[in-house]
């Protein structure tokens, strides 16, 4: 006992050994600290984890013929080529697949998709994710914007197969300009009069249905829940371009 109080009194009257009682060691600091979790935000073009809970709800992929669409027999040699190799490819099963723009690996993102299919077609300078390919038009002065989300607008009235879509707001992206999502357009389908595109999508849909990957699809200027007062909330079409040369 009296060794015990013999501590006490020494311990009070050394604050030096107080210090270092406070100061934690490095094991203590492992043991207790907190560490940040990783960061879980998506990045430009990745599906979500909503979108992908989306997948087992899809529809297979849909295809259709050229004789289904209403312009192509009109077209230029050039565009009836692209048009071909682009719903090829919806034939094959093909996934949407981020990061990829190889059909041999079972799936393209939306970019991929495009700027594959332009190359395939002659098309060497096309940028590979989709706001290098807005650029790229906007730059040649090919681009046409948007801003009316009515299917019957002036703004769409020289909209021709073949041209490139563009949407932006489809996902968080950190490329400037902030293009987020882009797609080929097909023209009008005959038995419905209605427009339709093809690329690759994590959940966009046709005649009702929803498809998961490289498919043909509804082109449509806004979803159906949109409205004037929450168009800022959606996702929206900023506008379409001409790839270079295509109808010279």
């Amino acid at each position: 006992m009296a060794i015990f109080r013999l501590l006490i009194l020494w311990t009070v009257f050394n604050p030096f050994v107080l210090i270092l009682t406070a100061i934690p060691t490095e094991e203590s600091t492992s043991k207790n600290s907190v560490h940040p979790t990783p960061d879980s935000s998506p990045s430009s073009d990745k599906p979500t984890a909503d979108s992908l809970s989306k997948k087992s709800l899809s529809s297979p992929n849909a295809t259709i013929s050229t004789d289904q669409i209403l312009e192509f027999s009109g077209e230029l040699p050039r565009v009836k080529s692209l048009i071909q190799s682009a719903l090829a490819l919806t034939t094959q099963g093909l996934t949407y697949t981020y990061g990829s723009d190889e059909p041999e690996k079972g799936g393209m993102d939306c970019s991929g998709f495009t700027s594959y299919i332009l190359r395939i077609n002659g098309f060497n300078d096309v940028p590979r994710d989709a706001s290098g390919q807005y650029t790229w038009l906007r730059k040649i002065g090919a681009f046409r914007a948007v801003l009316s989300d009515s299917p019957t607008t002036f703004e769409l009235a020289e909209l021709r197969p073949g041209d490139i879509l563009f949407w932006m707001g489809t996902n968080k992206t950190d490329h400037d300009p902030a293009i987020t999502h882009t797609m080929i357009y097909l023209g009008t389908k005959k038995d419905t009069n209605g427009r339709i595109m093809v690329g690759s999508s994590d959940g966009r849909s046709y005649e009702g249905k929803t498809r998961w990957g490289v498919s043909v699809f509804d082109f449509q200027l806004k979803a159906d829940s949109q409205t004037i007062e929450t168009r800022s909330t959606y996702p929206r079409f900023v506008g379409y371009g001409t790839p270079p040369g295509l109808r010279d």
